[in-house]
């Protein structure tokens, strides 16, 4: 069944541009503009390999001791129609690794159309992060680049847009994907299907970013928030020494209520209303001011996973006795805004030693606070705490193949030594530096520095604060214009990750053709 569906996806990938070929080969010129690229990598580690050399790749990375990877591509980006209204593009990214979670990697696999500025792409593909630096920062809680794509249906306004009645002061991008996580097979493998598993599960994600200001003004603000989901599929669970099949709601009504998520009955809830689903999201905002010389950026990020977190309040005028379900009183409980990520970049545009640099602090342990009670017959309050950020009771939480799709400080399951598919560390802070530089025309850096306290999480909390320190060292040597020779060193210390060290080298070739 899944061999049929990785079919079906290939062929949808394929026959947009099959079909644009056959009706104007002379026009589409589909084999002009390509990009190939080719790439061997060697990791070598004491202990997993430590944090900086296996988290927001992607996904494409092991936590082996000794692990590795030939990777070929041939691309051919939208850019190879620039001058056009429209544009094609597409993308084979395939991998053959060894001691992966999987003997065969099929990284990206895509096909999408440029119409004007919109953009629809069908299939895998790595999607950067927004409003943050994708070399730098330590990765954005929802939409991150730290586990492999989900294939997908994706309709982007990928750059902003400018708004042409509003004196070009307001520009707007922003997103709407469906598609499906290919994990199955992994989970099977990795909880020997003896603790919670899921197969089929669907996956949206939509996201709006508002921009202020103008090209020739030196401020300007970003605002955005990006909503994710996971839905539908089917979910197996252990009870009472049984295997106990929970499955998710099906057809376009799913569909539909993925896209406007409302209050009804989710599977496995007999008694309260809940949005169906695994739902989770950001906000998010950027304050920009950039000189010729230099630019300094200040952003923050809201993580939530219900309505207690993304709103920081909930209803809370519930009737009593024979009404003890049914709202009576316009009565709220306000939460706190603790949780939050907090940084600052600074790019130096003529200093080749040190051209950008980053500092963040995340702070994750309030989570809507420690209480959760439902309203009932005897106690009509309703505080929606322990909010147990990227875990939920159905689904497997907001990860893909081991890895979380989000921030990789909270720890990703394929750390897990219990196989169970959850996040053991995700009530934690920490502080994050990052620099990168390029001192000459064929050499360039990059360095990373984390220091996180973690408290578990509020179900299983650790019986005292656990902390990490990791760290990474990245030269880049680009011998000519096609080849470059990249090596790293990394390292953790602390209980939350082990101590663990071990370098990288990576072959990297790329060109274009004619």
């Amino acid at each position: 069944m899944r061999r049929k569906n990785h079919l079906i996806l290939i062929i949808c990938t394929l026959w947009p541009l099959a079909t644009l070929q056959a009706q104007d080969s002379g026009t589409a010129r589909l084999t002009q503009g390509l990009v190939y690229g080719a790439e061997a990598q060697v990791s070598a580690s004491n202990g997993l390999t430590p944090l900086w050399l296996n988290a927001n790749k992607h996904g494409l990375s092991s936590l082996e001791e000794t692990n590795g990877y030939l990777r070929a591509t041939v691309e051919r980006p939208l850019q190879a129609d620039s001058l056009r209204q429209w544009a094609l593009g597409y993308a084979a990214d395939v991998a053959v690794p060894f001691n992966y979670t999987s003997h065969l990697v099929v990284q990206q696999l895509y096909a999408e159309a440029r119409w004007k500025h919109g953009v629809l792409t069908v299939g895998s593909k790595e999607q950067p992060m927004e409003l943050k630096s994708n070399l730098l920062s330590s990765g954005s809680q929802t939409l991150g680049i730290n586990a492999r794509p989900v294939p997908q249906v994706r309709l982007a306004l990928p750059d902003y847009w400018t708004v042409p009645v509003l004196g070009r002061w307001f520009h707007l991008k922003g997103h709407i994907a469906y598609g499906m996580m290919t994990d199955d097979k992994w989970q099977h493998d990795f909880t020997r299907m003896e603790s919670k598993y899921t197969d089929d599960i669907l996956f949206h994600s939509k996201a709006g970013y508002l921009k202020i200001g103008k090209d020739d003004h030196p401020f300007s603000a970003e605002f955005g928030a990006e909503l994710a989901m996971q839905f539908g599929g089917k979910t197996f669970r252990q009870e009472n020494g049984q295997t106990v099949l929970y499955e998710g709601k099906r057809g376009l009504g799913a569909f539909i209520d993925a896209l406007f998520p409302t209050e009804g009955e989710s599977y496995g809830d007999e008694v309260y209303s809940n949005v169906a689903g695994n739902n989770l999201g950001s906000w998010m905002a950027r304050l920009n001011y950039d000189r010729p010389q230099w630019r300094l950026s200040v952003y923050g990020e809201h993580f939530f996973e219900d309505h207690s977190g993304m709103l920081q309040l909930d209803y809370d005028g519930y009737g009593q006795g024979d009404e003890w379900n049914v709202k009576k009183d316009n009565r709220y409980f306000l939460y706190d805004l603790k949780d939050i990520m907090l940084g600052a970049e600074l790019n130096l545009k003529q200093c080749r030693w040190l051209s950008s640099a980053v500092v963040e602090y995340i702070y994750t342990k309030y989570q809507s606070g420690p209480v959760y009670h439902d309203h009932s017959q005897l106690s009509a309050d309703h505080i929606s705490g322990r909010d147990d950020y990227y875990n939920h009771g159905h689904y497997p939480g907001w990860q893909h193949w081991g890895q979380v799709m989000g921030n990789p400080l909270y720890r990703s399951p394929i750390y897990n030594d219990d196989h169970e598919v959850w996040v053991a560390d995700n009530r934690f802070t920490a502080w994050h530096l990052a620099a990168m530089g390029a001192p000459t025309a064929r050499l360039s850096y990059r360095a990373m520095l984390t220091w996180q306290t973690g408290l578990g999480t509020y179900n299983y909390p650790y019986t005292h604060p656990r902390h990490n320190f990791s760290m990474m060292a990245e030269a880049t040597c680009r011998i000519s214009p096609q080849w470059a020779l990249r090596a790293a060193y990394g390292m953790d210390r602390g209980s939350i990750l082990g101590d663990n060290q071990g370098a990288q080298i990576t072959v990297i070739y790329k060109t274009r053709g004619k």
